[in-house]
């Protein structure tokens, strides 16, 4: 770890200073449920993320910014007396749905709990927001100058696809150096690429018994699916009872059988997961794929179909093995792939797969493969290719220096990261992402209880200070 620099001790000195007002910026953003809406004029995402981008207004002129605000897509601030732009930090004020599963708080009733703050957007990401605030408020209010310029960057449309900085930077220029502080520490420098895809075909419909009915799982892309359901005839309790037995040994996945006249309804549960991580959960999808291999289901067209399906994307494999389309590199790491969706009533059957692959992955090797083996198994596979993978080398000046910054206030080794994932910074040429998460640390992100650490937002806000005069002064 390189020597601390000569403005350290004041600039901790200034942040540690106002922690507390800190707490109070990010309690009142907080309190606006900024949960996307109904477009309505001049709010193109809502009343929600038009009043939060207005309260990060009405914040950043306090504190003697110099703000635009683009039509409530977002809200800019500026260091007046600097130089030409650059660095932009971006962060995004608008959040996810939430339920009513709270048990520490509600939603959006902000509640300090010894080192950690509660409530819908403290860690995803109006807290690192407020962090990138206090970092830019410190260097202004400690005198430092700069040479080259910094502008903070709050978007609100984040969650639901990041049009609001497609609308932004159709006005603006991408800045020399660009970090988000929406992922986690140490840094992610290189993000898959995605293939996401729909495929189908039509089965003629057989009135063979024991069948298939209907088959039921996923609802998302992106999800690896908790829950599966499908809808037999035909069927022997016996010969259910021990396809179920193994099934369960088998995958690990539960099993609830109920009879509904003639006909098994038959549900299965395993435990979601984030697609571009299909490792951490158990695919309950794929599980029930499995399970019409296991029944004595009588031959048609529909039967041969899912058990194709099943051998393509057997349960547990999620590295593309079996459609022969694994590959990995050294830099990027392994490809990821899904089976996250699938339909069969009436004849048709119709599924969502979801891959996030290396830097070495290309349409030939990966996205042509895919279609002609589905189409060899009776499907057609949606057209089109695949999103480039993002990517920013590790050995750049801009890296090494966030990861110094990194290191002097961790106390941490700096690494890159490579994530399946996609951040707000995909798009951009020279963007990374730069916290705010710590590794191992379960935030409850996106789900019930979300937090953060206030001892983490602190060192944040210390970090990104430190950041902006490395790159700026």
């Amino acid at each position: 770890m390189g020597k601390a620099p000569e403005y350290k001790e004041k600039l901790d000195a200034w942040i540690d200073a106002h922690r507390e007002e800190m707490i109070e910026d990010l309690k009142t953003l907080v309190r606006i449920n900024s949960i996307r809406g109904e477009a309505k004029e001049g709010m193109p995402y809502g009343e929600g993320p038009a009043a939060v981008i207005a309260a990060m207004q009405k914040l950043m002129e306090s504190y003697g910014l110099s703000v635009t605000n683009y039509e409530n897509y977002c809200v800019t601030g500026d260091l007046d007396g600097a130089g030409e732009k650059a660095l932009d930090i971006l962060a995004h004020l608008d959040v996810v749905p939430v339920s009513e599963d709270w048990t520490v708080t509600k939603p959006f009733e902000p509640l300090v709990v010894g080192d950690r703050i509660y409530g819908r957007g403290t860690c995803d990401d109006k807290g690192p927001g407020v962090a990138a605030l206090y970092a830019v408020r410190a260097v202004k209010e400690l005198g430092f100058p700069l040479k080259r310029g910094v502008r903070l960057v709050y978007g609100s449309d984040e969650e639901c696809g990041s049009s609001d900085l497609e609308y932004y930077y159709s006005k603006e220029k991408e800045a020399e150096y660009t970090f988000s502080p929406d992922a986690d520490f140490p840094l992610i420098n290189i993000e898959k690429a995605r293939l996401s895809k729909t495929f189908c075909a039509e089965s003629a419909q057989e009135e063979a018994l024991p069948a298939l009915l209907r088959f039921e799982a996923g609802s998302k892309a992106n999800v690896v699916p908790g829950k599966a359901e499908a809808v037999f005839a035909g069927l022997k309790e016996e010969d259910l009872k021990k396809a179920v037995k193994q099934l369960e040994k088998e995958t690990g996945v539960t099993v609830s059988c109920a009879a509904d006249g003639a006909l098994y309804r038959v549900e299965v549960k395993g435990a979601s997961g984030h697609a571009a991580s299909p490792e951490a959960g158990n695919n309950a999808l794929t599980a029930l794929l499995r399970l019409t291999v296991l029944l004595p289901l009588a031959e048609s067209d529909v039967t041969e179909k899912m058990h194709v399906l099943a051998a393509l994307f057997p349960h547990g494999d999620w590295g593309g093995k079996a459609l022969k389309v694994d590959m990995s590199d050294e830099e990027s790491g392994d490809l990821t792939l899904s089976l996250d969706v699938l339909n069969y009533k009436d004849g048709k059957i119709e599924g969502i797969f979801d891959c996030r692959a290396p830097l070495i992955a290309t349409d030939e090797n990966l996205t042509l493969v895919l279609r002609k083996t589905f189409a060899e198994a009776g499907f057609s596979m949606e057209e089109g290719g695949m999103n480039p993978a993002h990517a920013v080398s590790a050995d750049s000046f801009f890296v090494r220096t966030l990861l110094d910054c990194y290191e002097l206030y961790s106390g941490q080794k700096g690494k890159t990261l490579a994530i399946g994932g996609g951040t707000y910074v995909h798009e951009l040429e020279r963007g990374v992402a730069f916290g705010c998460a710590e590794e191992g640390v379960d935030t409850h992100m996106h789900g019930d209880d979300e937090y953060m650490k206030l001892s983490v937002m602190v060192m944040s806000a210390k970090i990104f200070a430190d950041a902006i005069l490395r790159l700026c002064m």
